[in-house]
């Protein structure tokens, strides 16, 4: 099991810039602006992969004069729309990103290379870009055409929120994120499956933001039997992810909800040659069949990392979370707690048998954090790296 470590390649980069005299604290004011960068980048919110959110903000004596964000892959990077906002009068003025700069052709070009040829006097930059292909090249090609650069302003919010951007290039796969509503005493449904709500419509709604920044939710045919479920984020204008099933047996309804792919596209995962006639009856439903050997959360993260992905939410029973997270597709747990008892020794639980014997193995989260939503908890961390 594997998510990136709090103290990781990119932050030895941040480090050998410092050692290069790279002022690396901002100001109450560098603060402020990396901030509206963060706004600004939440604006791509799950549409930029494989690339990261990124906003920028050009100012000048002390006043915003240009702001810009990355829309989605393939489109022009925030700093290119910041200066293109700024025009002319970017000359001498700061650009604040949240991402360093980009130094290398891509689908577009150098980022680095616009704000030199933009006459800019001095770049801000949230955090050190951990793509081999940047490293620290952006800020020392700002630093060669005399560019003052200070790094690390709000770095761990930027991080935070290019968290998958980050794991996806570490580990060349993306974050898996479990997602899972259960009762006090530990269920996610009655002993007779209903589940029909765990959480209150304020967890719910918080569950649909979260939809709207992945890249793609993956269920087992199980989930679609009894729940029937829509999985999208039913945000005006926001992104739907990518819905994904994964089943062996092929054993699902002839009709549901993520059949209906006018509204998001859906994906299902099975084994080669299981039920030809499904398969085609969910085609000619605009549905995509895709079949691995072996179907496991493992093979089914490689597929999705080869699609371009950062992040997928797992929102699937029990014994699927169990596997996804033995096998390491899991690295984050969401796990929203109902302040309700509904008992039952057989009523389903949201993680099935690890294979723990002792407490001593138990997985113990790692930078968690608790808040309130609605009158439900929220309990967010991060399992251990092995």
């Amino acid at each position: 099991m594997n998510n990136f470590p709090p103290n990781n390649s990119a932050d030895k980069l941040i480090s050998d810039i410092q050692n290069e005299n790279v002022k690396t604290v901002g100001s109450d004011f560098d603060r402020k602006m990396m901030q509206r960068c963060l706004e600004l980048a939440r604006r791509g919110l799950g549409r930029t992969s494989p690339n990261p959110m990124v906003g920028a903000v050009v100012v000048k004596d002390g006043e915003v004069i240009g702001e810009g964000f990355h829309p989605r892959a393939g489109e022009p990077h925030a700093e290119v729309f910041a200066l293109e906002a700024a025009g002319e009068n970017a000359r001498g003025a700061t650009i604040y990103v949240s991402l360093e700069p980009c130094n290398h052709h891509g689908r577009t070009p150098p980022c680095s290379e616009a704000v030199v040829a933009a006459g800019l006097a001095k770049a801000v930059v949230g955090m050190v870009d951990p793509n081999p292909l940047v490293a620290g090249g952006g800020i020392k090609r700002l630093q060669e055409a005399g560019i003052e650069v200070i790094a690390g302003v709000e770095e761990e919010a930027c991080r935070k929120l290019n968290e998958g951007f980050i794991h996806r290039i570490l580990y060349k796969k993306p974050l898996g994120i479990l997602k899972y509503a259960m009762t006090l005493d530990g269920k996610i449904a009655t002993a007779t499956g209903h589940s029909a709500w765990v959480t209150t419509e304020d967890a719910r709604s918080a569950v649909r933001v979260v939809r709207a920044g992945c890249d793609a939710v993956v269920v087992g045919g199980n989930t679609v039997r009894k729940d029937n479920p829509r999985l999208t984020s039913r945000l005006a204008g926001a992104h739907n992810p990518l819905r994904v099933v994964m089943s062996r047996s092929l054993d699902l309804p002839s009709e549901a909800y993520l059949w209906k792919t006018q509204e998001a596209p859906t994906l299902v995962l099975t084994e080669p040659g299981v039920k030809l006639d499904v398969q085609k009856n969910l085609r000619s439903q605009g549905v995509e069949v895709v079949e691995l050997s072996p179907l496991s959360p493992e093979k089914a993260m490689a597929y999705l990392y080869e699609l371009g992905f950062c992040s997928v939410l797992w929102e699937c029973g029990g014994i699927l979370a169990a596997n996804a997270i033995t096998q390491g597709a899991v690295q984050k747990v969401l796990a929203f707690i109902a302040p309700k008892i509904i008992g039952g020794s057989d009523a389903p639980t949201p993680v099935g048998d690890l294979g723990f014997t002792t407490m001593t193995q138990a997985l113990s989260l790692e930078r968690v954090e608790m808040r309130i939503v609605g009158s439900d908890c929220l309990v967010e961390g991060y399992l251990p790296c092995s």
